[in-house]
């Protein structure tokens, strides 16, 4: 807003001379133009349209305006930059050449009442107009975009995927032969307790001897608990043990896990949006469409 008190008019006319009107909820300013003498209408876009841009077309229509203005109630003069959503808040006065007209734009909540329904049907129509002629090309756009990701991707992870594999089968191998080690080495424990029971001393010997076996064996699973936070149930036990050897093997054949695992959930991310983005595409694009990009 820019200050310009005091300004001089030599005619101030009722606030009946100019109406603010809504219609479809755009504001309407109706006046009557001075050479011409007849009543005309100026629909305005009022978070677009400006005070100056409304102004020029007051004077475009009336070539015999020599003089259109904006003043606040307080006579300061309302910047040309001002919009007309904010200049119709408040009360104003619009002087054409020497007529000041005095304006009072209709209360804005009791508007917003009247015309939500015009208005949210607007934007509606608007919505499906610009679905109707973008959404189908950028659908397409982005759809080609992701096909291309995917094709990168796969790439990038085919030489990661076979190294992996093989990674996976010497791990798996190993992990294998340390479960059976452990039950050839049960076998041979439970084969030597017995003959010593039985061939070589007596129960009452060997008793005390296979407590402290069981008593052993029972401190090794809470230590395991102690160290990893977890029941020694074997499938976990063996899945540990999987993970360690992988880890192990990955580090020295230069396997970088972490960047495999990124371009994993990059891969499955690209797919999901894919997966979302052909659904509309199937119901709005021609079949022959479709088969081309397939």
């Amino acid at each position: 807003w820019r200050g310009r008190a005091g300004a001089q008019y030599s005619t101030l006319v009722p606030s009946d001379e100019v109406t603010i009107n809504y219609r479809h909820g755009l504001p309407v300013i109706t006046l009557t133009l001075p050479t011409r003498s007849e009543r005309c209408r100026f629909t305005v876009k009022p978070t677009v349209t400006t005070v100056g841009a409304f102004l020029q077309d007051v004077q475009r229509e009336d070539k015999g305006i020599e003089r259109a203005e904006v003043f606040a109630t307080d006579g300061n003069k309302v910047s040309d930059a001002t919009l007309m959503e904010v200049l119709l808040m408040n009360n104003f006065k619009l002087v054409i050449n020497n007529t000041a007209y005095s304006v009072s734009p209709p209360v804005k909540d009791k508007l917003s009442s009247e015309h939500a329904t015009e208005m949210e049907d607007i934007k509606s129509l608007v919505h499906r107009l610009f679905v109707a002629l973008h959404l189908e090309d950028h659908q397409i756009r982005k759809e080609r975009e992701l096909l291309q990701k995917l094709d990168h991707l796969k790439e990038e992870l085919l030489p990661l995927e076979e190294m992996k594999a093989r990674i996976m089968d010497s791990a798996d191998a190993k992990t294998s032969r340390l479960l059976w080690v452990g039950l050839a080495l049960m076998s041979t424990q439970g084969g030597a307790l017995a003959w010593l029971t039985w061939w070589v001393y007596s129960w009452d010997i060997m008793e005390p001897v296979t407590y402290f076996i069981t008593y052993g064996s029972a401190m090794a699973f809470y230590a395991y608990f102690v160290l990893t936070k977890q029941d020694y149930i074997y499938p976990d036990a063996k899945d540990r043990q999987f993970l360690h050897y992988f880890y192990w093997k990955s580090k020295n054949r230069h396997f970088n896990v972490e960047r495999y695992n990124k371009l994993k959930e990059d891969l499955a991310e690209a797919e999901e949006s894919l997966r979302r983005l052909r659904q509309p595409l199937h119901l709005r694009l021609p079949i022959q469409e479709i088969n081309d990009k397939n």
